[in-house]
């Protein structure tokens, strides 16, 4: 099976292609950026696409993080993937960032938990609980980062995700400490294109995965416009 997948939900903008059958990445890139993903991303595909010497038909399907992350990077990612895979006839499918996270170190630390978290501004994290097999605990919710903390009754976690440091910095120290802090700004590119093809495309649809509404708000409407409404 062949796979593109695309992040664009957190600070990074990435792709890669995975070849399932091979067992590798033919090709992949990152890049760093809080904004201007829009620009960057289709310029990065056609690149990818082109060092993996595939066309889009080839591909079987496409997957893309699809939340929680910034609102504005989730729209890129999401469009993108929906567009591509429309053109191409092939089904898109959609990962969250938490799952994502996690999938990097699900079965290598043991029995610990896995803890993904990340910073949700204001204090507050976007966050999921695994067990070591990957099993869910705790379902991706968001609550302050004290809250988040208080939800891990199940032994000394692994901490991931851009959050991860913002929890280690507060964790008690009367409770069983992180074994591990892995603070990633954004999530494996490779790992998202693995969950991408055992993903279901009938159950994970390529769309926003939101665990609150947007910050910003509609403006207020002026005086003059309200008045000329009601007339």
């Amino acid at each position: 099976m062949l796979i593109l997948a695309i992040d664009t939900a957190l600070e990074a903008c990435a792709a890669a292609v995975l070849d399932t059958d091979a067992g590798q990445l033919l090709a992949q890139e990152q890049l760093l950026m809080k904004r201007g993903h829009a620009e960057a991303l289709m310029p990065m595909i056609a690149r990818v696409m082109l060092s993996a010497n595939l066309a889009f038909t080839s591909l079987d399907r496409i997957a893309v993080t699809m939340g929680p992350g910034s609102f504005t990077g989730l729209r890129v990612g999401i469009s993108a993937a929906r567009g591509l895979a429309l053109a191409a006839k092939r089904p898109a499918v959609g990962l969250t960032t938490l799952s994502a996270y996690a999938a990097t170190v699900v079965g290598q630390s043991g029995a610990a938990p896995v803890i993904s978290a990340i910073d949700a501004r204001h204090d507050h994290v976007y966050f999921q609980i695994v067990a070591g097999d990957g099993s869910q605990l705790v379902r991706p919710g968001v609550a302050p980062v004290d809250e988040a903390i208080a939800a891990s009754q199940f032994g000394a976690p692994h901490l991931v995700g851009n959050a991860a440091r913002i929890l280690a910095e507060r964790w008690p120290k009367d409770i069983p400490q992180p074994v591990a802090v892995d603070a990633q700004p954004a999530p494996d590119i490779g790992w998202v294109a693995w969950l991408g093809a055992a993903a279901d495309p009938e159950t994970n649809p390529a769309r926003p995965f939101y665990l609150r509404a947007p910050d910003a708000k509609p403006a207020a409407q002026p005086p003059l416009a309200a008045q000329a409404a009601s007339s």
